[in-house]
């Protein structure tokens, strides 16, 4: 092959990845990708950084960071590399080096630096401003030709409109990435969604997934499907899913991806809390957010070791993150270690929560 065939034949087989959601040609595109990376004497700002990206999606973030600096550094391209900084750090959890990016290509006119500033105002809590941003964004591609940037915003935006209970305005903007993209996966979940957390509509929901997953095999489509057969009290259709969804991860080649699922899924059973705790472990030592403490405080919590539990919720996840999955684990570890007035404050904070814990976690918030 041509050195030029390599960006080309990789950005086929990432396309191929987000329409079938098969491993293998995320695998494959990242094969070409680091071929090009070791012959390429022009050009190598783009491979390293399509490679970082690469990375990203495989959750190969301290790799992706490698090559996003190596980017930077060689030159070539540097605001976009400066984006993809920021991005990794988010990812890493490295938030002081991200606000220093954020800060170093600050442009209010950009739509790359508005979508990166909706991010840091959505990690900070501040849900309004982050869909304002947005919508500036959408005001700007709208007028482009760039129909992959739209069907990112719409998506985008209609998950920040479901964070703020605009469910209607969420539904609308599926629905306008589902008019650019008919086959388009991620917007068909998002109302599948809506039908089930929203209207409690599990059949329909139900509906929608089985004609996604009939060509996309991704695995947490299967885990949605498993969370509505719960609700609908199906347990062989439940147990189904999971099947189809254990059968799919068992591959190699997916890594470290499922390290979070795969967790929570070991965590809810007593003989297997081992195996979720060194799961969680093993994923702050990847990414050491607030998401992923929240996960190692939960399997603490699930291991009997209900000081450390909280010890990890009080220093890294309460004040670092608004995620109500986490905060309900929070919740769950003080109401144990009988601290009630935390619990009161979670329980009022997470009852707005309902719509994005869905029907399944909300009944957690009883509970509590």
């Amino acid at each position: 092959m041509q050195l030029s065939s390599f960006g080309v034949v990789a950005n086929e087989y990432t396309r191929f990845f987000k329409n079938t959601a098969e491993i293998k040609y995320l695998k494959m595109a990242e094969k070409a990708l680091k071929r090009a990376v070791k012959i390429a004497a022009v050009g190598q700002a783009d491979y390293h950084r399509a490679l970082a990206r690469n990375y990203i999606s495989q959750h190969r973030f301290k790799e992706a960071l490698k090559h996003a600096n190596v980017a930077l550094d060689v030159g070539g391209g540097r605001l976009e590399s400066q984006y993809l900084l920021f991005d990794v750090h988010m990812e890493l959890g490295n938030y002081h080096e991200a606000e220093r990016y954020l800060e170093s290509f600050k442009n209010m006119y950009d739509s790359g630096y508005l979508i990166r500033l909706a991010k840091w105002n959505d990690y900070k809590g501040d849900l309004k401003t982050t869909i304002r941003l947005m919508e500036r964004v959408k005001q700007k591609v709208l007028s482009s030709k760039n129909k992959e940037i739209q069907l990112w915003v719409f998506t985008n935006l209609a998950d920040y409109y479901g964070h703020a209970g605009r469910i209607k305005d969420a539904y609308q903007h599926y629905l306008k990435a589902l008019q650019l993209d008919p086959k388009n996966a991620y917007a068909k979940k998002g109302i599948a969604w809506i039908v089930f957390s929203y209207e409690k509509n599990a059949q329909e929901a139900m509906r929608i997934l089985d004609e996604v997953t009939k060509t996309l095999q991704a695995p947490d489509y299967y885990l949605l499907k498993a969370q509505i057969a719960e609700y609908m009290a199906e347990d062989q259709h439940r147990l189904d899913s999971l099947d189809k969804y254990y059968s799919l991860v068992q591959n190699p080649e997916y890594g470290i991806m499922y390290n979070i699922p795969n967790a929570e899924l070991f965590l809810e059973h007593p003989h297997q809390y081992k195996r979720g705790l060194q799961l969680a472990e093993e994923e702050v030592k990847n990414r050491p957010t607030p998401e992923a403490y929240g996960l190692l405080a939960y399997a603490y919590l699930k291991d009997g070791q209900t000081e450390s539990a909280m010890e990890i919720a009080e220093s890294q996840i309460l004040g670092k993150t608004y995620e109500p999955a986490i905060l309900l684990y929070a919740a769950e570890i003080y109401k144990a270690g009988g601290i009630t007035a935390k619990v009161v404050e979670l329980r009022s904070e997470l009852s707005e929560a309902a719509y994005e814990l869905g029907p399944v976690k909300a009944s957690k918030i009883q509970d509590l």
